[in-house]
């Protein structure tokens, strides 16, 4: 007997974007809580170890430090990258997440215990950060993969857009609060962080979606293969990965902002945390913007020329003295640079298989990602050597020579189009 008409369960309405979707917005908002913890915890990290090298050394030496804190993650992050991809296509993706969330809360704890000492060991500030960098690796293939499985395609855009502007939200408070709270007990900062990854591990976790990929055939070895040769192969995938690459790795300035906000603009933990935060600020801009209205034509060229961009902002940066010329100089860099990801995610992503989206999530990682403490380490190395304005000079150069060397390297994706 057919059941009357009244009876009937209701059809679920038809997601109108990214936000009406349940899941997603758990995925959202676990995400920002966790950038939020990481970013606050790694400006605190950074003014902790400069503060301490200063005591004993000189401002070269001093950002030195601040650049083998990078170098210690990129080595973590190099070890780990493919094994972290083939995890995100073999295994439960959410889980996966969390569990990488939980150990940066644990690894806040370790933190909490160092700041307790009168006066902590510098490398062993150095050692646990090598440490995050390993929980990292495995949260960033992991969720560039989860966004495909609880959105539907046509929301994929926005759905990049929106997740920029999450990190970007995080990279904007996360940084202002560490300053702020440093400056009163790095003890407190570092609990606040704890505290958020414990909460971003919860809504991941208890996501209401199945993240688990399909189930991959072959040896490890095979995966790992497979996913190299593809990212090789396909140009528009290798060019786009391969310009933000250089840039990062060419124009990173992160290593020297506390070198500039406590030496050159003498502007305090406070001023710190507002130059840490400005690229955020300006990226979230973009972000909020794009998700409204997503790029339609041109996209190869407004990622080259955000890229360049990037690179004179950065030169700026480096040549100024005022504190506000130096924060609004970094909001535009970090505008041209969401130009740069939004553009760059949402290729990889429509043109990447959902079998293969954990390893070329975690190569796109090494590319931008771990690039970004490796180029700490080289920017204070080149402080180091050449003092910390010829190190942001030399990165802001590069990064535009890289622009026009990757226009002639791969010219199919200066004329990419449509993000279709």
């Amino acid at each position: 007997m057919t059941a009357p008409l009244s009876d009937m369960p209701a059809a679920a309405p038809e997601p109108k974007g990214p936000f009406s979707i349940p899941a997603y917005r758990n995925f959202w908002i676990g995400r920002l809580a966790s950038v939020l913890g990481f970013s606050s915890q790694s400006a605190v990290i950074a003014w902790q170890i400069y503060e301490i090298a200063r005591r004993n050394a000189s401002i070269g030496e001093a950002a030195l430090y601040v650049g083998i804190m990078g170098l210690a993650q990129f080595i973590a992050m190099f070890c780990l990258t493919l094994p972290a991809g083939i995890a995100a296509d073999r295994y439960d993706r959410k889980k996966i997440m969390s569990y990488a969330i939980v150990g940066q809360a644990l690894i806040a704890t370790g933190y909490l215990g160092l700041s307790l000492m009168a006066h902590p060991p510098i490398w062993g500030l150095i050692v646990l950060a090598g440490f995050l960098g390993a929980t990292r690796t495995f949260i960033a293939p992991a969720t560039s993969a989860i966004a495909p499985m609880i959105v539907p395609r046509r929301f994929l855009p926005n759905a990049i857009a929106s997740n920029s502007m999450a990190m970007q939200i995080g990279s904007i408070a996360g940084p202002a609060i560490g300053g702020a709270l440093v400056a009163v007990s790095a003890l407190f900062a570092y609990s606040v962080s704890a505290v958020l990854f414990i909460l971003a591990a919860i809504l991941i976790l208890t996501m209401k979606a199945d993240t688990r990929p399909e189930p991959q055939t072959g040896s490890k070895l095979a995966m790992v293969r497979e996913g190299l040769v593809y990212v090789w192969t396909n140009k528009i995938v290798l060019g786009a990965l391969s310009l933000d690459l250089a840039a990062v790795l060419l124009g990173s300035v992160t290593a020297l902002m506390p070198v500039f906000a406590r030496d050159i603009l003498h502007a305090g933990p406070i001023g710190y945390g507002a130059l840490r935060s400005a690229p955020a600020l300006g990226a979230v801009m973009v972000a909020f913007y794009l998700s409204r209205y997503p790029l339609r034509h041109n996209a190869g060229k407004w990622m080259y020329g955000g890229v360049a961009l990037f690179g004179s902002m950065t030169i700026l940066f480096g040549i100024s003295t005022n504190i506000f010329l130096s924060i609004a100089a970094l909001a535009v860099l970090g505008a041209s640079d969401m130009i740069s990801v939004y553009v760059r995610g949402t290729i990889v992503q429509i043109v990447t298989p959902d079998a293969m989206r954990g390893r070329v999530g975690s190569v796109s990682y090494l590319f931008i990602g771990a690039s970004n403490e490796l180029g700490d380490f080289e920017t204070g190395l080149i402080a180091r050597l050449l003092g910390p304005v010829s190190a942001a000079l030399f990165g802001g150069l590069g990064a535009i020579f890289a622009t026009g060397a990757c226009i002639k390297l791969f010219p199919n994706l200066y004329r990419a189009d449509k993000l279709e």
